[in-house]
């Protein structure tokens, strides 16, 4: 009788590690997608955009801006990465809870 009682806790113990994994992966999947929509409008366009109204009051220099861009492209690809992997975590443990 002892013995069912460890196994009910280990089953209980693991269903809410599922349930906080899945609660974990909802709130950076939310927070990645706030950001991914600002990144995607900050990079530059052919004049369009938000990057424009804060780039176009700056004076640009070939240099820096090619850092800038290549530093928001990887910004926004590894938050499109984070935002992905959350996405498959959240489908693979919904059907579990």
């Amino acid at each position: 009788m002892h013995r069912c009682a460890d196994v009910a806790g280990v089953t209980a113990r693991k269903e809410s590690i599922v349930i906080a994994l899945y609660y974990v992966a909802m709130l950076v999947f939310v927070l990645a997608s706030a950001l991914l929509i600002v990144l995607i409008l900050l990079h530059s366009g052919k004049g369009t955009g938000v990057s424009e109204m804060f780039g176009g009051m700056l004076p640009s220099t070939s240099t820096g801006t090619g850092i800038i861009e290549k530093n928001l492209d990887r910004i926004t690809v590894t938050t499109a990465v984070v935002w992905s992997v959350c996405l498959l975590i959240m489908m693979v443990v919904y059907p579990k809870l």
